[in-house]
């Protein structure tokens, strides 16, 4: 029997990083990018323009598209890596069916359209079940795979199985992966972490130190918690890697781009301009509105995450909101 083929969608950092990742156990992969100028750029140069730039491919392992339909047809494995925010308009230009594919996502926000995160909106949307759904979660930075730094990924499905094969094949002797079947927790976890990232991110441009960080991390790591007891409660340990080494790593690593925004806001840059410096995508900013909307129907205590969206979205001062802040935390 063959064995089961990948297909990565998207075209930054993450992206970039998984097909790395896949190019050194599987035989080809099939990698859809919307822009022509990186896909000739990868064909000729063997590097992607944009993202990881240091990463060179061997083209022999890459079947390069810019349709995502033949990328999906060429796979049984899908692994979806983009913004969350521009999920829906990327999936509506599909043509050949989902239904016998199993779908992966690397993607770290809920999607706007549907307010649900990646999976559930796989899953009502599109009639996947939650076996052929799986999560490809951290604590892992796309800069430190192409370093080739020792690096850690959990990978969430209810079928084992299917966690252990794409575990496998994003396993080299700098990556472990580990599996787990909580799907819905890491997937959440994943979504908040970022805004957390981006509230650290502000703490250091209004001039917060070590102390006050830590003092955050703490608070942040337990408001997650209660935030996704209310969501989908099962047991978990929430000092695990998938929950709070994600976390960790997203709050304080110089990798950060919600870290990198945040500090931006911090500094007093708009949200626009801080947005129109980044090259990348700050998925914090679109789940902070998200998690904040989703949290009036579970009602769970997340000062933090109110912070944070009443600074980007209501256009709250960031000096005055977190010195409000600093008062719940403890």
């Amino acid at each position: 029997m063959e064995k089961p083929k990948f297909a990565v969608i998207g075209g930054g950092s993450w992206a970039t990083a998984i097909a790395k990742m896949l190019c050194a156990n599987q035989e080809k992969i099939a990698w859809y990018m919307r822009s022509t100028y990186a896909l000739e750029c990868i064909k000729h140069q063997k590097h992607n323009p944009n993202y990881l730039s240091s990463v060179e491919f061997d083209n022999n392992k890459l079947f390069l598209t810019n349709d995502i339909n033949e990328a999906v047809a060429f796979a049984d494995y899908i692994i979806f890596a983009i913004p969350s925010a521009f999920l829906s308009a990327e999936l509506e230009k599909l043509t050949v069916s989902l239904s016998d594919k199993i779908i992966f996502s690397a993607i770290k926000g809920i999607v706007p359209e549907s307010s649900l995160i990646v999976g559930e909106h796989f899953n009502t949307k599109y009639n996947i079940p939650f076996d052929n759904i799986g999560v490809i979660t951290g604590p892992c930075h796309a800069e430190e795979v192409a370093m080739e730094r020792l690096s850690y990924l959990t990978i969430a499905c209810n079928d084992r199985a299917k966690a252990k094969y794409v575990a496998k094949n994003l396993s080299s002797y700098y990556i472990k992966a580990k599996t787990t079947d909580d799907i819905i927790g890491t997937e959440y976890a994943a979504v908040l972490k970022n805004i957390y990232s981006i509230a650290a991110g502000i703490a250091h441009g209004l001039g917060y130190g070590d102390n006050f960080q830590a003092v955050l991390m703490s608070n942040a790591i337990r408001e997650m918690k209660k935030f996704i007891r209310k969501v989908h409660r099962m047991k978990r340990n929430i000092n695990n890697s998938a929950y709070l080494g994600d976390l960790l790593v997203t709050g304080y690593s110089v990798f950060s781009r919600n870290r990198m925004f945040g500090n931006m806001i911090g500094k007093g840059y708009t949200v626009k301009s801080a947005q129109m410096e980044m090259s990348m995508v700050a998925e914090g900013y679109y789940a902070a509105k998200s998690a904040y909307l989703l949290n009036k129907e579970y009602k769970a205590d997340t000062p933090i995450i109110d912070a944070v969206y009443r600074v980007l979205y209501e256009g709250k001062e960031a000096k005055s909101e977190f010195r409000k802040l600093t008062e719940k935390l403890n």
